[in-house]
């Protein structure tokens, strides 16, 4: 029996190599967990049935001696990266069935390195959603308590980390979807600088926001698999090369905290509380807590929700019942693209396509969409600034702990809220990790946000760990 909820990926490396267990063994203890706990949580859409047979291939490297850290290591992957000759389906009908023609720059890049795909995960359809409530799948529950979501959109990804269904997984991350189902779901998870990991073979939801992540059980496990991720792909336009990538020291001395955006109706008392009590330990772990201000970065929600709807309207436009995925017959083409985007597309990609569309269109481009673009510089040099002043920043990842399944599904600007403290960092494009720090007196997972300048994941690396020992 091999003991997964202890289980780092450096152990289970360890574990291999020594031959206490075989990848093929290791696979089947998560296997059976998957099979426990997925019809329940609804954790993955899919297993993929060559997963034991991708545990036999990566053994081979063990006995060749060409095994890397991250062989045999099983994971999870987010329903929006290819993985040729499996489906993906980005959560949404209009993609139902639809097959991977070739494989995502990370999902190479881990396969080149032996790493064992389980199976797609759920999620918000199209990336859309911060509870995984949206998926044309069914909606994952919290691992903690069943009657919660998961947090969205990789909530099916962080669930998995959280019940040992994978030791790793990855998701994406457009204005939160990464860090705050970690957030819900106990787990780390990690929010790259843009153009730090290749977008190409992702299922696209906003092209200036979006990035691929990790989220696993500790920091170390999270930072193996960026620097495995890390890095310029030729494919992928908005990928940054790498004589471009600044150098940042590691060491942390000073946290900023921009109080002044801390406050408001909606924010959750104990989850403050927590947090506060996460600065004293931290002040008296030896880092100087330092009070900033970012005057512009109040701004950051509206101007993600006029950028990120208008990405949404391109991206999807594809989508179109024509070329690939879901097809409705009609009398003519009209009625064939209306009924199949009409079936296809559910009620929150409908909604940012029509609010996309919207700021896009005549007479409102200068008004909205333009205005936002500009307020987004002056959001990005709100983070210069205070990056000049502290190493990092410390925020709560959300606003409140994990709520009811149905709570908040009529009420879309509630829903929008919950992404208040996480879409600052993909709107100036800055890397950002969500840390599990303690539990609400129900037993609901609470967090701490680390957020540092471009090209600084060392930074949070670093923190992140020391953090760890003084949660």
């Amino acid at each position: 029996m091999i003991d997964l909820k202890n289980l780092t990926i450096e152990n289970a490396h360890k574990g291999m190599k020594s031959g206490a267990f075989t990848c093929r063994e290791l696979v089947e203890e998560y296997l059976k967990v998957i099979k426990e706990k997925n019809p329940e949580l609804n954790i993955y859409l899919e297993v993929f049935e060559d997963a034991t047979a991708q545990a036999d291939v990566a053994q081979k490297k063990f006995t060749e001696g060409t095994a890397t850290t991250l062989t045999g290591i099983p994971f999870a992957i987010k329903d929006n990266m290819l993985f040729m000759g499996h489906k993906v389906s980005a959560g949404s009908k209009i993609l139902e069935n639809y097959k991977a023609t070739y494989n995502a720059t990370v999902v190479e890049k881990l396969k080149s390195a032996g790493a064992v795909i389980l199976g797609r995960a759920n999620m918000d359809e199209f990336a859309m959603g911060s509870s995984t409530e949206n998926s044309a799948y069914g909606v994952t529950k919290n691992p903690y308590d069943s009657e919660r979501v998961a947090g969205g959109s990789s909530g099916g990804p962080a669930c998995a980390v959280a019940v040992d269904g994978a030791l790793f997984a990855l998701g994406t991350d457009t204005g939160s979807s990464i860090r705050q189902p970690a957030s819900f779901c106990g787990v780390v998870g990690l929010y790259p600088t843009y153009g730090s990991v290749s977008r190409f073979g992702i299922i696209a939801m906003g092209n200036s926001l979006d990035q691929v992540g990790p989220l696993a059980k500790n920091v170390r496990d999270t930072e193996i698999v960026f620097n495995a991720l890390s890095g310029y792909d030729l494919m992928d336009a908005t990928s940054i090369p790498d004589n471009f990538r600044a150098q940042i020291p590691s060491e942390v001395k000073r946290v900023g905290v921009p109080r002044h955006l801390l406050k408001g109706e909606g924010i959750d008392l104990e989850l403050m509380e927590n947090f506060e009590k996460s600065l004293t330990k931290l002040k008296s772990a030896g880092y100087e807590i330092v009070d900033i201000e970012m005057p512009y970065t109040k701004y950051s929600l509206p101007v993600y929700y006029i950028i990120m709807p208008a990405e949404v309207s391109t991206n999807l436009a594809r989508f179109d019942g024509i070329r690939y995925g879901f097809s409705s017959p009609g009398k003519d083409l009209m009625e064939v693209y209306k009924k199949s985007r009409g079936h296809g597309f559910g009620r929150e990609p409908r909604r940012r396509i029509l609010l996309g569309a919207y700021v896009l269109s005549h007479g409102y481009y200068d008004a909205y969409y333009n205005k936002a673009n500009k307020i987004r510089s002056l959001i990005i040099n709100d983070f210069d600034n205070a990056f000049q002043k502290v190493d990092v920043i410390a925020m709560p990842t959300s606003p409140f702990p994990p709520f009811k399944i149905g709570e908040k599904s009529d009420d879309p600007l509630a829903m929008y809220f919950a992404d208040i403290f996480t879409v600052p960092a993909n709107v100036a494009g800055v890397p950002a990790i969500s840390i599990p720090n303690s539990f609400t007196k129900t037993g609901l997972p609470l967090d701490m946000q680390f957020i540092a300048p471009k090209f600084g994941e060392n930074r949070l690396f670093e923190i992140g760990k020391k953090f760890e020992t003084i949660r």
